[in-house]
Protein backbone atom coordinates (compact mmCIF):
# COMPACT_ATOMS: atom_id res chain seq x y z
CA UNK A 1 0.00 0.00 0.00
CA UNK A 2 3.06 2.52 0.93
CA UNK A 3 4.62 1.38 -2.45
CA UNK A 4 1.49 2.68 -4.33
CA UNK A 5 0.83 5.73 -2.31
CA UNK A 6 4.32 6.64 -3.38
CA UNK A 7 3.94 5.96 -6.83
CA UNK A 8 0.62 8.30 -6.75
CA UNK A 9 2.99 11.23 -5.10
CA UNK A 10 6.04 10.73 -7.69
CA UNK A 11 3.09 10.75 -10.81
CA UNK A 12 1.74 13.46 -9.57
CA UNK A 13 4.75 16.02 -8.91
CA UNK A 14 6.01 14.27 -12.20
CA UNK A 15 2.95 16.13 -13.78
CA UNK A 16 3.32 19.60 -12.20
CA UNK A 17 6.68 20.00 -12.67
CA UNK A 18 5.98 19.28 -16.29
CA UNK A 19 3.02 21.46 -16.54
CA UNK A 20 5.28 24.36 -14.95
CA UNK A 21 7.89 23.59 -17.49
CA UNK A 22 5.35 24.41 -20.70
CA UNK A 23 6.31 27.70 -21.91
CA UNK A 24 3.87 30.65 -21.95
CA UNK A 25 2.27 31.35 -25.62
CA UNK A 26 3.97 34.05 -27.19
CA UNK A 27 1.75 35.09 -29.98
CA UNK A 28 1.24 38.68 -31.20
CA UNK A 29 -2.84 39.44 -32.28
CA UNK A 30 -3.55 37.16 -35.72
CA UNK A 31 -3.41 39.23 -38.76
CA UNK A 32 -6.95 39.12 -39.81
CA UNK A 33 -7.55 40.42 -36.27
CA UNK A 34 -5.04 42.77 -36.21
CA UNK A 35 -6.59 44.35 -39.47
CA UNK A 36 -9.93 44.39 -38.08
CA UNK A 37 -8.88 46.04 -34.74
CA UNK A 38 -6.43 48.26 -37.15
CA UNK A 39 -10.17 49.88 -38.76
CA UNK A 40 -12.20 49.97 -35.90
CA UNK A 41 -13.58 53.03 -34.50
CA UNK A 42 -12.78 52.46 -30.55
CA UNK A 43 -15.14 54.76 -28.41
CA UNK A 44 -13.65 55.75 -25.01
CA UNK A 45 -15.41 53.80 -21.80
CA UNK A 46 -14.60 55.21 -18.66
CA UNK A 47 -16.02 53.06 -16.02
CA UNK A 48 -16.70 49.33 -15.37
CA UNK A 49 -20.25 50.10 -15.89
CA UNK A 50 -19.69 51.12 -19.36
CA UNK A 51 -18.88 48.02 -20.51
CA UNK A 52 -21.34 45.73 -21.97
CA UNK A 53 -22.68 43.22 -19.67
CA UNK A 54 -20.77 40.32 -21.34
CA UNK A 55 -17.77 41.77 -21.41
CA UNK A 56 -18.10 42.48 -17.75
CA UNK A 57 -18.87 38.66 -16.90
CA UNK A 58 -16.00 37.52 -19.62
CA UNK A 59 -13.78 39.66 -17.38
CA UNK A 60 -14.61 37.82 -14.40
CA UNK A 61 -14.38 34.49 -15.56
CA UNK A 62 -10.64 35.36 -17.27
CA UNK A 63 -9.90 36.48 -13.60
CA UNK A 64 -11.27 33.72 -11.87
CA UNK A 65 -12.99 34.98 -8.70
CA UNK A 66 -16.33 34.79 -7.27
CA UNK A 67 -17.37 38.79 -8.07
CA UNK A 68 -15.43 41.44 -10.54
CA UNK A 69 -12.71 41.85 -8.95
CA UNK A 70 -11.48 45.28 -10.30
CA UNK A 71 -12.27 48.92 -9.25
CA UNK A 72 -12.89 52.19 -12.11
CA UNK A 73 -10.04 54.10 -13.06
CA UNK A 74 -8.56 56.21 -10.37
CA UNK A 75 -10.52 54.52 -7.44
CA UNK A 76 -8.20 52.36 -4.94
CA UNK A 77 -7.19 49.21 -5.46
CA UNK A 78 -5.04 46.65 -3.99
CA UNK A 79 -1.97 47.56 -5.54
CA UNK A 80 0.84 45.68 -3.24
CA UNK A 81 1.08 42.27 -1.26
CA UNK A 82 0.82 44.27 1.88
CA UNK A 83 -3.33 44.44 2.74
CA UNK A 84 -4.19 47.76 4.10
CA UNK A 85 -7.99 47.86 2.94
CA UNK A 86 -9.82 44.92 3.34
CA UNK A 87 -11.91 43.81 0.30
CA UNK A 88 -10.45 45.92 -2.22
CA UNK A 89 -10.49 44.99 -5.60
CA UNK A 90 -7.17 43.42 -6.85
CA UNK A 91 -7.06 45.12 -10.86
CA UNK A 92 -7.85 48.33 -11.95
CA UNK A 93 -9.36 49.25 -15.09
CA UNK A 94 -6.90 52.02 -17.23
CA UNK A 95 -8.39 52.49 -19.93
CA UNK A 96 -11.27 50.65 -22.72
CA UNK A 97 -12.60 51.09 -25.79
CA UNK A 98 -15.49 49.26 -27.41
CA UNK A 99 -16.86 48.91 -31.05
CA UNK A 100 -19.66 47.56 -32.47
CA UNK A 101 -18.29 43.91 -32.10
CA UNK A 102 -15.35 44.51 -29.82
CA UNK A 103 -13.55 45.71 -26.78
CA UNK A 104 -10.36 46.31 -25.82
CA UNK A 105 -9.77 46.54 -22.00
CA UNK A 106 -6.45 47.63 -20.25
CA UNK A 107 -5.68 46.97 -16.49
CA UNK A 108 -3.24 47.02 -13.42
CA UNK A 109 -3.34 44.38 -11.30
CA UNK A 110 -1.93 45.02 -8.23
CA UNK A 111 -0.07 42.31 -5.67
CA UNK A 112 3.83 41.13 -4.95
CA UNK A 113 4.27 41.25 -8.93
CA UNK A 114 2.39 44.54 -9.82
CA UNK A 115 1.44 43.90 -13.53
CA UNK A 116 -0.28 45.32 -16.31
CA UNK A 117 -2.72 43.59 -19.10
CA UNK A 118 -4.72 43.65 -22.16
CA UNK A 119 -7.52 41.79 -22.97
CA UNK A 120 -9.62 42.11 -26.01
CA UNK A 121 -13.23 40.22 -26.51
CA UNK A 122 -15.49 40.23 -29.24
CA UNK A 123 -19.03 40.86 -27.99
CA UNK A 124 -22.70 41.10 -29.22
CA UNK A 125 -25.64 41.40 -27.39
CA UNK A 126 -26.35 37.58 -27.72
CA UNK A 127 -22.62 36.41 -27.20
CA UNK A 128 -19.32 37.67 -26.03
CA UNK A 129 -15.73 35.37 -25.90
CA UNK A 130 -12.66 36.36 -25.10
CA UNK A 131 -10.28 36.51 -28.21
CA UNK A 132 -7.05 37.71 -27.34
CA UNK A 133 -4.54 39.25 -24.78
CA UNK A 134 -1.17 39.69 -22.87
CA UNK A 135 0.83 41.52 -20.50
CA UNK A 136 1.14 45.48 -21.52
CA UNK A 137 3.89 48.16 -20.10
CA UNK A 138 3.14 50.36 -17.58
CA UNK A 139 2.94 53.73 -19.29
CA UNK A 140 -0.17 53.71 -21.84
CA UNK A 141 -2.61 56.22 -20.96
CA UNK A 142 -4.91 55.81 -22.91
CA UNK A 143 -6.86 53.53 -25.49
CA UNK A 144 -5.36 54.67 -28.31
CA UNK A 145 -2.08 53.89 -27.42
CA UNK A 146 -2.98 50.55 -26.19
CA UNK A 147 -4.42 50.05 -29.42
CA UNK A 148 -1.02 50.66 -30.89
CA UNK A 149 1.07 48.82 -29.03
CA UNK A 150 -1.17 46.03 -29.82
CA UNK A 151 -1.06 46.61 -33.24
CA UNK A 152 2.95 46.81 -33.24
CA UNK A 153 2.93 43.31 -32.05
CA UNK A 154 5.12 44.27 -28.90
CA UNK A 155 2.33 42.71 -26.55
CA UNK A 156 2.52 39.35 -27.22
CA UNK A 157 -0.51 36.90 -25.58
CA UNK A 158 -0.08 35.15 -22.33
CA UNK A 159 -2.22 32.24 -20.59
CA UNK A 160 -1.67 32.98 -17.19
CA UNK A 161 -1.34 35.38 -14.37
CA UNK A 162 -4.64 37.96 -15.63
Amino acid sequence: MARASYAIVVVSLGCVLAAGAQKPSTAALPDTLRTHLKNERLDVVTSLRGLPLGVREELQKLFGTPTLDIADPGAEFQDTDVLRTPRLPSRRLIAAGCSTDHCLVYYERGGIAHSWHVALFHWTPKATRFEWGGAAPNDLATIENVRSMVLSGKIKSADRGW
